[in-house]
């Protein structure tokens, strides 16, 4: 056995990568994990692996290890999955997500196979507390490699939440496609960010594909939601659009808000949104000379306008296109302040952090 690496690794979105290849950057979770069963190590992309760690931002213990053949499994790992592994060129590199390489691995071109290993993937939220809060690292990894013929990747062992929502995000991603694909597969995928989302995301329209330059992650952190998290999110979104637009307790506003939380029927004017935008127009209160007790908000047209579509968008049958359009409506409501909303976003629905993680 020859220990390549021992020490902590800086996570930055939960994730860091083992490349291959000449232009290393670490894939996205739908492209690496594509096909798969398991959501910890991810392998569809020949020449690199993408690795969840469970912790969004912080310190975590890493062991880097090469051996001869599968070496035993220590019972005291709680989420172990492997994967197989060949390298492209030489030399392979473990890179923490969006740094520099912290170490290189000497394997040779020629098929592996690769052991995760991990521990404490849920600390931090079980605990409460924040990665800066902690002086040591918060949980461990252990990576393995071996010479081992190709095989299909398996769960070894799953034990916390973490790790099972990441394999059940893995199996509900499509296959990942053979050959390099056309020009127009190329372009699709770039206008995404670098990797496709599922077929429902890529069907949901230009909501969703806002989302693509202000939170990648966060996007594939609502595909991967169960439906009644996406519901939740859309009529949050939606009250958090109004509230940052100074609109939410206009009278004729809050009883649509009203039923969106019940789940009945968008009130008029909104059941018309012709009728919507002709009172949003005609009222007093959302025009620019009209200022807000408090933030001064109402002052604010462009804001005011921008919060308007939220609702209609969080009211639609679909949940995962409520929840990606009356998101991506708060987003442009808050501005530049858009971070702010999508970090209060994970803070109120845990599920958007996990994995992305996910991003």
């Amino acid at each position: 056995m020859r220990r390549v690496y021992s020490g902590e690794l800086a996570v930055v979105h939960g994730r860091f990568h083992v490349d291959s290849r000449r232009d290393p950057h670490g894939p996205g979770p739908s492209e690496a994990c594509a096909g798969q069963i398991n959501g910890l190590c991810g392998a569809a992309v020949p020449g690199c692996l993408l690795l969840d760690t469970g912790l969004r931002t912080g310190r975590v213990g890493l062991t880097v290890e090469v051996h001869g053949a599968a070496p035993p499994l220590d019972d005291g790992w709680e989420d172990v999955v492997e994967a197989s592994f060949r390298p492209v060129s030489f030399p392979t590199a473990v890179l923490p997500c969006g740094r520099g390489v912290l170490c290189e691995v000497d394997l040779p071109p020629a098929d592996h196979r690769v052991r995760y290993c991990a521990r404490g993937m849920d600390r931090s939220e079980e605990t409460g507390f924040t990665a800066a809060e902690v002086a040591g690292p918060v949980g461990h990894c252990l990576l393995q490699f071996w010479p081992a013929p190709p095989a299909a990747d398996r769960v070894v062992r799953q034990t916390s939440r973490s790790a099972e929502d990441r394999h059940r995000y893995a199996r509900s991603l499509p296959p990942s496609p053979s050959g390099v694909g056309t020009a127009r597969e190329c372009a699709e995928t770039l206008s995404w960010g670098g990797r496709l989302p599922s077929r429902r995301v890529r069907e949901a329209g230009g909501d969703a594909r806002g989302l693509v330059p202000l939170d990648r992650d966060l996007l594939d952190a609502v595909d991967a939601a169960c439906p009644a998290t996406q519901r939740s999110l859309a009529r949050w979104a939606a009250h958090r659009a109004f509230t940052a637009a100074g609109l939410d307790d206009v009278d004729w506003i809050t009883p649509a808000l009203t039923a969106l939380d019940r789940g009945e029927p968008l009130p008029a004017p909104f059941d018309d949104p012709q009728r919507a935008w002709e009172r949003f127009f005609t009222d007093d209160r959302t025009t620019p000379g009209a200022s807000h007790a408090s933030d001064g908000c109402r002052g604010n047209l462009l804001r005011q306008a921008t919060a308007m579509p939220a609702l209609r968008a969080a009211a639609q049958p679909d949940p995962l296109r409520a929840a990606l359009g009356a998101l991506f409506a708060a987003a442009v409501t808050h501005g530049t302040d858009y971070p702010a909303l999508f970090a209060e976003a994970r803070r109120e629905f845990p599920a958007l952090r996990r994995g992305v993680p996910p991003q």
